[in-house]
């Protein structure tokens, strides 16, 4: 559960990265402590802003402990959240992924359709439920609000029509993401914060549902599985308008909260909720341009366009096709027409000096064949356990943002990268910002 909130150090400054793994290594020990490695499975990004929040609202001295070392940061020590910010965000992760996998196991998805996986994933599920009740329990949090608003979204979805407004079906995550930011003032002992801050997290919560809407399109036409935008009829350009209003009402209710460090709350709710609103349209735009039958978009309001296209890569026989936000698709096999030819273009591509020994184009954009694992056509899938040991080992070694395309770890299919976006713009460490 990565999240829609995916900072990268191309666009945070030295301190800030700093701040942002401490409070994500922060939320990864708490659930160990208190739960058990098991539990760290459930780290995401967007629960560390609920302990950003708690910190930014309190004296720094009083939110960090240190760490020993971690292979996940190199066999490094640092300075990690502590406290009530981040058991707070341990609570709300357990919460809200027990809820998500029981989700999956009534609905019979993939490997939940199983017998076996879904009786162990519903055991898991309830445990984890139980162990996020008893840490919120122990800081004045109660989980029920999430459970009820998880409960209510299987009512709403049978309710919503179409012409129905798609924010009709937000209104369990409004209501989960509100309490969460509205007690982090309890614990930060700041209650003139509550309001302002359960209005930003109920727009944080829209925001995020129709996100994570426009990103699953696609596939959830394929499979005919519910969707917020199908449902209704919502096209992309509402979609984005209502997204980027969720995000100015979220940048407006930020100003009326008192932080004494504003900096990393300003950054990942204001800069990085719109880098997700970009990112998300972008692929948005790529899924129903090349998708199961569907038209070509006009792109929505404030859409960045595509990127630079990339360069022939030396032993490439195959030029790339370049799609919106930088997204990568191996051609078709076949020659390749030389220039001014009918379909050529383009300066003349030379042959490659050394047959392949597998045969087929080499698809690594960057970093050729430095990068593993490879990509290949077509793309074959792995294992969840396997998957599992690719993904730590990419996340170890950077891809996710500095390799683009690259290969999803359990799919083998290229994504972009997280980061194809970034201008390297530290701009938050020269505003003088007022939230």
């Amino acid at each position: 559960m990565f999240g829609i909130i995916r900072p990268c150090r191309h666009r945070l400054s030295a301190g800030l990265h700093a701040d942002w793994m401490a409070h994500l290594c922060g939320l990864c020990l708490a659930l160990r402590d208190e739960h058990g490695h098991l539990a760290r499975m459930v780290t995401n990004y967007d629960g560390l802003i609920i302990s950003a929040l708690v910190e930014a609202q309190s004296p720094r001295a009083e939110g960090r402990r240190d760490a020993g070392p971690c292979p996940l940061r190199a066999m490094k020590g640092t300075s990690v959240a502590r406290g009530g910010g981040a058991q707070l965000a341990a609570a709300v992760s357990l919460v809200l992924a027990s809820a998500k996998i029981t989700d999956h196991v009534e609905d019979r998805d993939g490997a939940f359709a199983r017998r076996t996986v879904a009786v162990a994933a519903k055991r898991m599920a309830t445990r984890w439920a139980d162990q996020g009740s008893r840490t919120g329990t122990r800081i004045g949090f109660d989980t029920a609000v999430l459970t009820e608003a998880v409960d209510r979204q299987g009512e709403i979805e049978r309710a919503v029509r179409l012409g129905d407004s798609a924010v009709l079906a937000t209104e369990p995550a409004e209501l989960a993401t509100s309490a969460a930011f509205a007690h982090t003032a309890v614990l930060a002992c700041r209650p003139e914060n509550a309001a302002p801050l359960a209005e930003a997290g109920r727009l944080f919560g829209r925001a995020a549902h129709l996100l994570d809407a426009v990103e699953d399109l696609a596939e959830d036409e394929a499979a005919g599985a519910w969707n917020p935008l199908t449902v209704t009829g919502t096209g992309l350009t509402e979609a984005r308008r209502l997204c980027d209003d969720a995000v100015l009402g979220v940048e407006l209710a930020l100003r009326e909260v008192r932080f004494d460090q504003p900096k990393l709350v300003h950054v990942l709710l204001v800069h990085e909720l719109r880098q997700a609103v970009r990112r998300a349209f972008g692929h948005g735009l790529i899924s129903r341009s090349h998708g199961h039958g569907h038209g070509p978009q006009q792109p929505p309001p404030g859409w960045i366009g595509p990127g630079p296209r990339p360069q022939q890569h030396p032993h490439q026989p195959y030029p790339p096709q370049q799609y919106p936000q930088g997204g990568y698709q191996v051609p078709p096999p076949g020659p390749v027409p030389p220039q001014g030819a009918p379909g050529g273009g383009g300066p003349p591509q030379e042959p490659p000096k050394k047959k392949r020994k597998h045969g087929g184009p080499p698809t690594d954009g960057q970093g050729g064949c430095c990068w593993t694992p490879k990509f290949r056509v077509p793309a074959r899938p792995r294992g969840f356990f396997f998957g599992c040991a690719v993904a730590t080992y990419m996340c170890c070694s950077c891809q996710f943002c500095c390799r683009d395309p690259f290969p999803g770890p359990w799919s083998g299919k290229p994504h972009e990268a997280w980061c194809n976006n970034c201008d390297g713009c530290d701009c938050c460490d020269c505003c003088d910002c007022s939230c």
